[in-house]
């Protein structure tokens, strides 16, 4: 299904789809989120004045993706050399154009857990340590039929030892077991998407019991089952982890009250907009080919207002995409993406607005410092909590080497 906003009349799906089956699908959906976004539309305040906006990519970065050829992969050499051309080319698109404390736009690599592959990984690390971005996990499961909570807890538990063996982890105040950022292949996320790509109802404790602090799924795709009803939110889950989505539901983060549940979840924006004359599009906030970032998509992200509540000039805006898909090149990696960069850096401050680029982690750091009650520039809190260092016996950092990529 289509990653990018979509007109709200519009098929999608296969043409074979029955009108009757593809319009229930969409009314489903609809009665799912248009509540949600109608009464954001209708109550939602917007901060007037300076605004901080603290924007990461959640890259599904997949070098075996094969586009509109279901789940064949591309062989070994193909994926090399799509990791070789990124790590060669990005550097050079994004270096130029600078956030307020001198960081380029960064992405944060979500790669297939399931699709591990020793060499690939230990390129992808060294491109991340070069200071352009951090490593996710990312999983596909459950497509052929429903996977097991012991095979689930049993992928995420290898590859995390494999990222963390390499130095591609966090530490929550610098010290216990590895912690990482998680998004789901398919966007079915704790078997939210009745029962397609997952069947584990409990994926959600087993994100927590392996150390996830925060989720990047949503939003999904358009017309996605896996789709809840909670939108444009930071909060902790509001239900049971074992419970089969229990991101459904949750209290948003807010300024003096700590979290206490983990994985945090982090939206994307999802909102109605306009297309094309008057017909009404949705935004979910993927980086495509047909629909890469520009300033005009950036209002409608702000307009998005994910925040900690008591902080709205701190505008958290999560964007996704996937990088290695070749026809999304255009938004990622070519004029779309170049463009967006050059006018959002160079009319920040006529727009009113300090920019910081982020990745998961850092964004997750600038939005538990907001719970903390820390105020001013959210650049500061990049790494408050969740530190890519670990304390050693003597109180020290053993720091990770990383190239200093600011001006």
């Amino acid at each position: 299904m289509s990653q990018t906003s979509a007109n709200v009349g519009q098929m999608v799906g296969p043409a074979s789809t029955p009108m009757r089956r593809n319009l229930s699908t969409k009314m489903r959906y609809a009665a799912r989120i248009l509540p949600s976004l109608f009464r954001q539309q209708v109550l939602g305040t917007h901060p007037k004045g300076r605004v901080h906006l603290i924007i990461t990519l959640a890259d599904h970065f997949e070098p075996a993706i094969m586009p509109g050829e279901g789940q064949r992969r591309a062989s070994i050499d193909v994926q090399e050399q799509r990791l070789e051309r990124w790590c060669k080319e990005y550097p050079i698109l994004a270096r130029e154009w600078r956030d307020n404390e001198g960081y380029p736009f960064r992405h944060t690599h979500f790669y297939p857990a399931e699709q591990f592959d020793p060499a690939l990984i230990d390129r992808l690390a060294e491109h991340c340590t070069q200071g352009w971005g951090e490593i996710g996990i990312h999983l596909h499961h459950g497509v052929n039929e429903p996977d097991t909570a012991e095979n689930t807890r049993r992928t995420i538990a290898d590859f995390r030892n494999q990222l963390e063996r390499r130095n591609c982890l966090c530490y929550l105040d610098g010290s216990g077991p590895a912690r990482y950022a998680f998004v789901h292949g398919n966007f079915a996320l704790a078997n939210s998407a009745g029962g397609a790509m997952c069947g584990v109802d409990e994926e959600m404790q087993i994100l927590a019991d392996t150390g996830c602090y925060a989720d990047l799924t949503l939003p999904a795709a358009v017309f996605d089952p896996a789709q809840i009803s909670k939108t444009n939110s930071l909060y902790e889950c509001g239900l049971p982890l074992t419970q089969r989505a229990p991101h459904s539901a949750g209290e948003d983060l807010a300024v003096g009250r700590s979290p206490r549940v983990f994985p945090l979840m982090v939206q994307g924006p999802l909102l109605l907009t306009r297309g094309r004359g008057w017909r009404p599009r949705i935004e979910n906030a993927a980086l495509v080919g047909t629909n890469p970032p520009s300033l005009r998509r950036l209002q409608t992200w702000k307009r998005a207002a994910v925040w900690v509540k008591g902080r709205p000039e701190w505008i958290f805006i999560k964007l996704h995409c996937h990088s290695m898909d070749p026809t999304h090149e255009h938004a990622v990696l070519g004029d779309g993406m170049r463009a967006f960069l050059k006018n959002l850096v160079a009319g920040a401050s006529v727009r009113n607005e300090v920019l910081h680029f982020c990745t998961a982690r850092e964004m997750v750091n600038i939005a538990l410092a907001a719970c903390d009650g820390r105020e001013g520039n959210p650049g500061e809190f990049r790494d408050s909590r969740l530190k890519r260092s670990r304390k050693r016996a003597d109180g020290q950092s053993a720091k990770h080497s990383e190239v200093v990529t600011q001006r």
